[in-house]
């Protein structure tokens, strides 16, 4: 117990730095693992069963996507709030967002299997399957679609334990099933001679053990906020700030298979399956590449939410300088690299020389202005993290609905070279969506401290009697 609560004293009195340092490499380490889960099966079905079965999957991405989202719509929006209840000494109702969380992602896994389940073959052809990938896209899907539950609770739970300042557990989380991942995927992909069948398999027994390390650890005795049986009954009270902070991080990763949609449906027109093929290597790629800079932020954010509970705004100040030249620097290395040696990624799932040609010249372009992600990614999380609902909403919808995805239909338009203008469509509404969003937090950021410490009751004022939660 002593252990825990030094953690959590030290959200709200450690040295910044090594604060972000001790959180944010293993929230790293946590996002580059977790990327195995999908880069692991496309790297085994792209080289062992083929590149049409690499395009299935890729047909298949948006919904695994768009199931994750609303894993992040609960997990992503209930941790801040209870990092900030925490901040104020406020640990039942931590405690009360915790297990209102709990219950609505097992209620969203029931809803969520059994949509997939009756309409997914309808919706990958949609997506842009075609009568060749169509069967490997469905076969993944399916098996995929039945562990909904277990991704729910491995995502969405994991981001309390991270929230407390336990990054070394959230890290080991994902690492449980990566490596079990990546154990299970030649056996069942080549051994038992699988195929996608096998991947999609070895991927919801990772994710089980995944989920079942979460639900132990917080429940146990080394958790400072604990599932408790009597905080699980939903209360839409509690529930309704969740779900509106959570739209942001929701809407970043459902739209991106709206994203992956639209964009497979231009290059399909365009430039055939061998396009679509290139942007599923580039999309993952991008996916990859983005793990450091969410690892920052998922560092940063409990620093922030806490101390902004706590009214230590000098603190959140730090904090967020910190990240945001953190995530910049790391942006500016990871595209110089990227620029210079973009055929060691593309060759790790495919070495067919016309396919490697085309990815290799659409990812320089789609990765353009990946150096200014550093911007948009600090500043819209930081926002997150101060419980700024419908900014980061806002913000959210700006990159890629409002921007992104017009770019995708319009630029063709103006382009001879069709392929090449899909493809341009990212840079542009990065450049213009960091920009935008740097503008916001330049003349909201102060705003919103200023606020707080008008509204905010002060944590060193002598708290009322609070009845102790049921002890489960």
């Amino acid at each position: 117990m002593e252990q825990t609560q030094k953690k959590e004293m030290d959200l709200g009195t450690g040295s910044i730095g090594k604060l972000m340092l001790r959180l944010s490499v293993p929230a790293i380490v946590a996002q580059l693992i977790n990327a195995l889960y999908n880069i692991v099966d496309r790297i085994y079905i792209g080289q062992g069963v083929g590149d049409t079965a690499l395009t299935g999957l890729g047909v298949a991405f948006p919904i695994i996507m768009l199931i994750s989202a609303f894993a992040s719509l609960i997990g992503m929006g209930g941790a801040p709030l209870a990092s900030i209840k925490m901040g104020e000494q406020n640990k039942e109702g931590a405690e009360k967002i915790l297990g209102n969380c709990t219950t609505m992602l097992f209620g969203v896994a029931v809803v969520l299997t059994a949509v997939f389940l009756i309409f997914g073959r309808p919706m990958l052809m949609l997506f842009g399957a075609t009568p060749n990938t169509i069967d490997y896209a469905a076969d993944y899907l399916n098996i995929y679609v039945a562990g909904t539950i277990f991704v729910q609770f491995a995502l969405g739970l994991n981001a309390f334990i991270t929230a407390q300042g336990f990054a070394k557990t959230g890290m080991i989380t994902v690492a449980i099933g990566a490596v079990i991942n990546i154990v299970l995927d030649p056996v069942f992909i080549f051994l038992f001679d699988m195929g996608v069948k096998g991947a999609a398999l070895a991927t919801v027994i990772s994710q089980a053990v995944s989920a079942v390390w979460v639900v132990r650890f917080l429940v146990g005795k080394r958790t400072v906020l604990k599932i408790r049986r009597s905080c699980l009954r939903l209360s839409w009270k509690i529930m309704l700030p969740i779900l509106a902070l959570g739209l942001s991080p929701f809407i970043m990763q459902s739209t991106e298979s709206i994203l992956n949609i639209t964009f497979n449906a231009s290059l399909k027109h365009y430039g055939g399956e061998l396009a679509v093929g290139a942007m599923t290597i580039c999309s993952t790629v991008m996916q990859l590449l983005n793990m450091p800079l969410m690892g920052l932020t998922q560092g940063a954010a409990p620093i922030i939410s806490y101390n902004f509970g706590a009214r230590k705004f000098d603190r959140v100040k730090r904090a967020f300088k910190l990240l945001l030249i953190s995530c910049v620097t790391v942006s500016t290395v990871i595209w110089v690299f990227l620029m210079v040696f973009p055929n060691i990624f593309v060759m790790l799932f495919n070495n067919k020389p016309q396919l490697v040609d085309i990815t290799v010249w659409g990812l320089r372009i789609y990765t353009a202005a990946l150096f200014i992600m550093g911007v948009q990614i600090g500043c819209q999380q930081t926002f997150v993290a101060l419980g700024q609902a419908k900014i980061s909403m806002f913000l959210a919808l700006l990159r890629k609905v409002v921007l992104l995805i017009p770019l995708i239909l319009i630029l063709p338009l103006f382009f001879s070279d069709k392929v090449f203008a899909v493809f341009l469509a990212e840079p542009v509404a990065d450049v213009l969506a960091a920009g935008t969003t740097a503008t916001v937090f330049i003349l909201q950021f102060k705003k919103i401290l200023a606020r707080a410490q008008a509204e905010l009751p002060d944590p060193s004022a002598p708290v009322p009697a609070r009845t102790q939660p049921e002890q489960s």
